[in-house]
């Protein structure tokens, strides 16, 4: 099956290059274009892509604003022309799976679809990291949901362990059990707390302060 893609961006010339780019790819159908926020909010709840790529900087409604419109499971790729740790923060905290740059390569935007679609949450180490000391600098102040009664022990500490920034793998080698076992761990914490991705359980687990400051699991 085909990944089907919402262009949003202000710049009919920045749309007509990611349709040609997106386009030649054999799985990847570009299904509706946006031109600024609210176009792209109406549009998604329209077609229902798997993935926006969704502009920060747009008209009407901003890209990060527009990112917690979108219902279901559609996930949103933010892209920016500002390598700025705000907007990382914003994105993810509005529901963003990922943050890639304007300037990216080509292979490397269609490998970001690809990534975004799967389920998968497009941020590199470095920059998880950075937003987890983000996190860590503040106290958890939000409240937990009820879904949180419905985690197992087990998948508490997955949740904790994907909070510090943990890969699959490094997960497994932590709790000594398979690479399979843990992703079926954090397929079902996700279910459970209605999240998309990881970055969103990075999000939850700080803010609602299941993972504290110089603590570990």
């Amino acid at each position: 099956m085909s990944v089907r893609v919402l262009l949003a961006d202000d710049q009919a010339l920045v749309r007509t290059g990611f349709r040609k780019i997106l386009e030649s790819e054999p799985d990847i159908e570009v299904i509706a274009e946006a031109a600024d926020g609210l176009e792209a909010v109406d549009a998604a709840l329209l077609h229902r892509p798997d993935v926006v790529l969704m502009d920060i900087r747009m008209p009407n409604l901003d890209g990060i604003a527009a990112a917690r419109r979108p219902a279901g499971r559609t996930r949103v790729l933010i892209l920016t022309t500002f390598d700025l740790d705000e907007y990382v923060y914003d994105a993810l905290r509005a529901g963003a799976s990922g943050f890639l740059l304007k300037d990216a390569p080509a292979d490397e935007l269609v490998r970001a679809i690809r990534v975004v679609a799967a389920g998968e949450a497009l941020l590199s180490p470095s920059v998880t990291r950075r937003l987890i000391e983000d996190f860590a600098r503040r106290p958890g102040t939000a409240d937990r949901p009820p879904s949180f009664d419905e985690l197992t022990p087990r998948e508490l500490e997955v949740l904790k362990l994907v909070a510090r920034g943990l890969s699959i793998a490094e997960i497994a080698a932590e709790l000594v059990v398979g690479d399979a076992t843990v992703k079926t761990h954090v397929a079902r914490i996700l279910q459970k707390l209605d999240l998309r991705d990881r970055v969103q359980a990075v999000v939850l687990a700080y803010e609602t302060g299941v993972v504290l400051p110089g603590h570990s699991p």
